[in-house]
């Protein structure tokens, strides 16, 4: 299977859509919903959809893996400072050397995290500097029913973005970890394919979400075979998100986190040693796992 696309801006909707002006469900505060109508999209269409491959838009805070240089901007007047060390997002246009906003005023970016900042705590709980590895989940190998959650090299993710999930992440979709002993992982983008999607019609993706249990996610992310990303989100069809029950805990999860293999040890408190101590032990879902400190 070929490598699926990475996040390198903001990602347009399937649909053409519109603005309707009344209370979002998404955002506090906002007088307006933005819902599709049922007209494909240009870049959809453009992009060829048809032919694209549907996988679940995971509910996280995205993230960026790739060897760091430092990169000094001086941001126009026109924009909101931004972080001394931030760089652009790869796909942003530039002008003149300065990245230009996209057509809805955005100019998507990265931040490095740093190991000991206090601001990214949640970022560098599922990265291990000294071993370069890194907590994911996905698929296991064997069984496409079966989750897994395993240390893998950051080299093995070099250049691909992932969603960071967890106790302390969009106010945890998933219901991972707790207060007291939180728990996050990352999850490489286009992880999780969908399968037996319906058409490509408004309606039948709005029935989909309400009435398959392979619908109780966030939404849908369609990787296009020119590294295109059009994504349709819930809340464009006017439905709840988050929900009780979502379709990532509706799947048993292993822990493959067997730490021999490394020179000396993890930190007693990381996630990766307290992880360790579970290693091979299988739950009935993501929710099921408690780590004991």
């Amino acid at each position: 299977m070929r490598r699926l696309g990475s996040v390198q801006r903001k990602m347009p909707c399937v649909f053409v859509t519109e603005v309707k002006e009344e209370p979002s469900t998404k955002r506090e505060h906002q007088p307006f919903k933005v819902l599709a109508t049922e007209t494909i999209s240009h870049k959809a269409l453009d992009a060829d959809i048809y032919s694209a491959i549907p996988t679940e838009k995971v509910d996280g805070t995205c993230c960026y893996i790739t060897n760091y240089k430092e990169f000094f901007w001086n941001v126009e007047e026109d924009f909101k400072p931004v972080p001394e060390c931030w760089i652009p997002a790869k796909e942003i246009e530039q002008l003149n050397g300065n990245p230009m906003p996209d057509e809805n005023g955005h100019i998507p970016g990265w931040v490095p995290v740093e190991k000991n900042n206090k601001q990214y705590c949640w970022h560098s709980s599922v990265v291990n500097y000294e071993f370069e590895v890194a907590l994911v989940l996905k698929h296991h190998p064997d069984d496409p029913g079966l989750l897994e959650i395993s240390a893998v090299p950051l080299s093995d993710l070099l250049e691909q973005t992932l969603e960071l999930i967890g106790t302390n992440i969009n106010g945890n979709p998933y219901g991972l970890g707790s207060k007291k002993h939180p728990l996050h992982l990352l999850i490489p983008h286009g992880a999780f394919q969908i399968r037996n999607l319906p058409t490509l019609k408004h309606n039948d993706l709005l029935s989909w979400f309400e009435g398959c249990r392979e619908g109780k996610i966030e939404g849908i992310v369609w990787h296009c075979n020119d590294g295109c990303l059009i994504k349709v989100h819930r809340h464009h069809l006017g439905l709840c998100w988050p929900i009780p029950d979502t379709y990532m805990n509706s799947k048993p999860v292993i822990i493959n986190m067997n730490l021999n293999k490394y020179d000396h040890a993890f930190d007693t408190k990381s996630l990766f040693n307290l992880l360790s101590k579970i290693d091979n032990q299988k739950f009935g879902r993501l929710r099921d796992i408690i780590l004991d400190v």
